[in-house]
């Protein structure tokens, strides 16, 4: 009978286990099929539970302790915008600077947008420190605000040592090259200068336009003054010699910006009125871009223009006959010297094998 009993015991064991697996598979086979969203009697009981236990030892949240504090200073704000005067509390003090955001941004100008400048350098052929003096020059039109277009004129050659200069001196150049051969030095500048402003004339470039040399030196509010320029605008210029103790002045001398006189080396006689051009230096004036494309805004002949192809003997001409419309450059006090130029002998690189390559891998450049 014992023994019987215990079998009886072990089925319902048994019963009660399979009875229990298959309900458990019932619920989860159908809970399935219930869709994420719904809440349950018992996802509703847990949540009541969590939210008692917090409600009683959680502290409150960041947005919780700041929103009574949101709500007072948008009134205060609110307060402080009417005309109505309001005695000076601490809130009050809170929303007076965003008033005054809201003044200035009332009161702001419209930007204008700055002239464009088109600085021209040319490069004498085989000259062993043009690159160097280059990349200064180079440094400092970095430091000029844009915009600005830096045309660098040269001679055909095979090496790439100027044009990766160029690249890095992070200033937006034009790198033009010309197969011409020149022997003479003075028709060579010429020719780059009117290789410069055929680029310019051809796209129409809008700017002032301004020819700097590679050893000039500039006062960085020189190009600030130039965007000033409508028509024309002149400056004094200080020459300096290598080998010589001595400074020589070239350009207008004016008082504030209007043009009384220039400078020279030696009197003229009435009748050498227009060689005045020649007390101009290239680097001691600049003029305005439209010239090239629109002469007869200058009042001169399109027709004459069209079968020259010196351009720079044309500027040159307008800037003499036009001298009334020369604006004297910086507007406050003409006679500043804002531009120096250093005179430096030609170093032929055939006197210098060595270096032929980069004379900025030399020590004794460095």
């Amino acid at each position: 009978m014992g023994s019987l009993d215990r079998s009886k015991k072990r089925v319902q064991i048994w019963k009660k286990a399979a009875f229990h697996f298959l309900v458990c598979f019932v619920m989860g086979f159908f809970t399935g099929f219930a869709p994420p969203g719904s809440s349950s009697i018992f996802s509703n009981r847990v949540a009541l539970n969590q939210t008692i236990t917090n409600g009683e030892f959680s502290p409150l949240s960041i947005e919780a302790l700041h929103e009574g504090r949101t709500n007072e200073s948008l009134s205060v704000s609110l307060e402080a915008e009417t005309p109505v005067a309001v005695p000076s509390s601490s809130s009050s003090s809170i929303a007076e600077p965003r008033t005054l955001l809201v003044e200035e941004d009332v009161d702001q100008t419209p930007l204008v947008p700055l002239k464009q400048l088109i600085i021209v350098t040319g490069i004498r052929s085989r000259d062993l420190l043009q690159v160097e003096f280059l990349r200064r020059l180079g440094y400092t039109l970095k430091l000029v605000a844009p915009p600005l277009l830096w045309i660098v004129v040269e001679p055909h050659s095979d090496s790439n040592e100027l044009s990766e200069m160029l690249r890095k001196t992070g200033v937006m150049y034009r790198h033009l090259v010309y197969k011409e051969n020149f022997t003479d030095s003075v028709a060579e500048i010429d020719h780059q200068r009117n290789v410069a402003l055929n680029h310019i004339e051809h796209h129409r470039l809008s700017s002032i336009v301004h020819f700097a040399g590679i050893y000039n030196f500039y006062d960085l509010e020189f190009f600030q003054s130039l965007r000033e320029i409508e028509v024309f605008g002149t400056w004094p210029m200080a020459v300096v010699s290598a080998n010589r103790k001595k400074v020589v002045v070239k350009g207008p001398v004016c008082t504030s910006s209007q043009v009384i006189g220039w400078h020279l080396k030696k009197m003229m006689r009435s009748s050498e009125s227009r060689s005045i051009g020649s007390a101009l230096h290239i680097s001691s004036f600049a003029f305005n871009s439209s010239i090239l494309w629109d002469p007869e805004r200058w009042g001169r002949s399109s027709s004459t223009q069209e079968t020259s192809q010196n351009s720079i003997k044309i500027v040159q001409d307008v800037v003499v006959e036009e001298e009334a419309k020369l604006k004297g450059l910086p507007n406050e006090d003409c006679s500043k010297i804002m531009v120096w130029n250093v005179r430096i002998p030609k170093q032929p690189i055939n006197e210098h094998p060595s270096l032929l390559v980069n004379p900025s891998t030399n020590p004794n450049w460095r």
